[in-house]
């Protein structure tokens, strides 16, 4: 499901309904949300979360006229997962400011370093197919991932009660079970044939 300029509030229709839709938007995202230790966080995006950031960003930025709309759509729909993927924001969190910048050092290439498994195999997720966020010698606080699966592993993925996300880097190294709430809620963006 992408994302359609008619799937859009007005402006004035979205400022006026603005706090219900957050409320309702904060609640889907808790089931969405993984904690991969004290300092990484993986948001799985979906329709209803990057309709989200497009109507904030209209609001934001005051746009109105359909080119400007449709651009903000282009831009965002790439993270709109297909049916056959997970898609993520990735946030590197570190809530000293110094610590966050020797550590973003330390993490350097993290962002090419996290998987999923609900068997044997891991699915490594390609981060960052938009543009390049990190250096040669700093990764990013922000990725963007996407989790590709084969029908194998979404029926995997659907059937499995160890589902796992983690993350092999020498600097961070740990992994978590998802939990039966989240696992539900991310088998929504899945599609079996």
């Amino acid at each position: 499901m992408k994302l359609e300029p008619k799937d859009l509030l007005s402006l004035e229709e979205y400022d006026s309904k603005r706090d219900s839709i957050k409320k309702e938007l904060i609640s889907h995202k808790k089931n969405r949300t993984i904690n991969i230790g004290d300092n990484i966080v993986l948001i799985f995006e979906d329709y209803m979360t990057i309709k989200y950031q497009v109507q904030e960003m209209l609001r934001i930025e005051k746009i109105f006229n359909k080119k400007e709309i449709q651009e903000e759509i282009d831009a965002y729909n790439p993270l709109i997962p297909d049916g056959t993927n997970l898609k993520a924001t990735m946030l590197i969190m570190f809530p000293d400011v110094e610590v966050r910048r020797e550590m973003l050092f330390k993490l350097h290439d993290i962002e090419n370093k996290v998987w999923l498994s609900s068997g044997d195999k891991k699915i490594i997720a390609y981060a960052d197919e938009d543009l390049d966020r990190s250096t040669d010698e700093k990764t990013s606080a922000v990725h963007f991932l996407r989790f590709q699966l084969e029908q194998d592993d979404i029926a995997d993925f659907i059937s499995s009660s160890d589902v796992r996300i983690g993350v092999d880097h020498p600097e961070y190294n740990k992994e978590i079970v998802l939990d039966e709430i989240a696992k539900k809620s991310l088998q929504g963006d899945l599609k079996t044939n």
